[in-house]
């Protein structure tokens, strides 16, 4: 065997250490932090699931307070029944314990012992009278009771319904809850503690002073900026989205519900070229957000978890669905 081939092995050692060992001398290329916006599109991602469930819990528990104040309603509306059907069991008490002591049995014994035939002709009929009168009590409590039966149950089912999704809800809180520290921390990681940067109303808010409901409700809107985002929350302190419109209109005399899809169903709808100060821009296709608009383009909104209320421009806030104009 030649010494070419002898070593050729341990030259091919040799170089893979070479190789090696410049790996290790070239400097590593460090990899890149996430910029600002690709964390904003990541914290877009995430509100974008997130928001819709928020939405969900506020108009389930619209519908949950609404069929209580119902229940209490129907509650007062039934209670002269409710204690004639109260009264009714009592004398159904007196009249089976009655029946239980004496029986009909001794009754009857202590009329036939009366002596007289024409008496006991007259007391005869006497006691097929007082069972007659009997028997129409137990009915009457018995017809009352159904009634009363009856006018309370289709409520007792909503509720209970409603029940079973509010708490549904209240276990879905802590998926919410998750969804919006991830939100934090990275809202943290893209701006520090401010949270975002520039002013709350960089513009003014409203553009131009109408004498209309509308004016006062943006005028409102306007006057919430720089209060942060809570979910659930309708003031005075925070909001989330349709908290600030509902609060906002609030002021102008209009109830709303709150909940987006159901704010959109509550009122007719306008075009964009005829918006007007204090309209309400909806977004997205399945309705989960909703702004004031506040003139010249622009909207109040309570954005995010981790943001404030603030002025944005409207076709930057996402997807338009439509535009809607409370009956103010």
């Amino acid at each position: 065997m030649s010494p070419a081939r002898v070593h050729r092995p341990l030259r091919a050692v040799f170089v893979s250490a070479l190789v090696a060992f410049a790996l290790l001398l070239t400097p590593r290329v460090a990899r890149a932090e996430p910029s600002v916006t690709d964390i904003e599109k990541e914290i877009a991602a995430i509100w974008e699931n997130a928001e819709p469930l928020i939405e969900k819990y506020n108009e389930i528990h619209e519908q949950y307070k609404k069929n209580q104040a119902k229940q209490a309603a129907l509650q007062k509306q039934i209670e002269p029944l409710q204690r004639q059907v109260e009264l009714g069991q009592v004398r159904v008490g007196v009249l089976a314990a009655q029946a239980y002591k004496g029986g009909q049995a001794d009754a009857f014994n202590a009329i036939l012992n009366n002596g007289s035939p024409d008496k006991l002709a007259d007391q005869l009929m006497m006691l097929d009278q007082l069972a007659r009168d009997q028997k129409r009590q137990l009915s009457g409590v018995v017809e009352m009771k159904a009634q009363y039966d009856e006018q309370k149950r289709p409520i007792d089912e909503v509720v209970a319904q409603l029940a079973l999704q509010d708490a549904d809800l209240t276990a879905k809180k802590k998926v919410i809850e998750d969804q919006l520290k991830k939100l934090q921390a990275l809202r943290l990681k893209a701006y520090g503690s401010t949270g975002g940067t520039g002013s709350y109303r960089p513009w003014p808010c409203p553009s131009e002073y109408l004498p209309t409901a509308g004016y006062k409700a943006a005028q409102f809107a306007c006057s919430q900026a720089g209060k942060p985002y809570v979910w659930a929350a309708a003031g005075p302190n925070s909001y989330d989205c349709s908290g600030l419109t509902l609060a906002s209109w609030a002021k102008a005399g209009v109830y709303l519900p709150h909940n987006a899809a159901a704010q959109r169903r509550s009122m007719p709808y306008v075009s964009r070229a005829n918006l007007q100060i204090g309209d309400l821009v909806f977004f997205y296709s399945d309705l989960h957000h909703v702004a004031i608009y506040v003139g010249n383009g622009k909207i109040m909104t309570a954005p995010t978890f981790g943001d404030h209320v603030r002025m944005r421009e409207m076709d930057k806030a996402g997807p338009i669905h439509s535009y809607g104009r409370p009956n103010g």
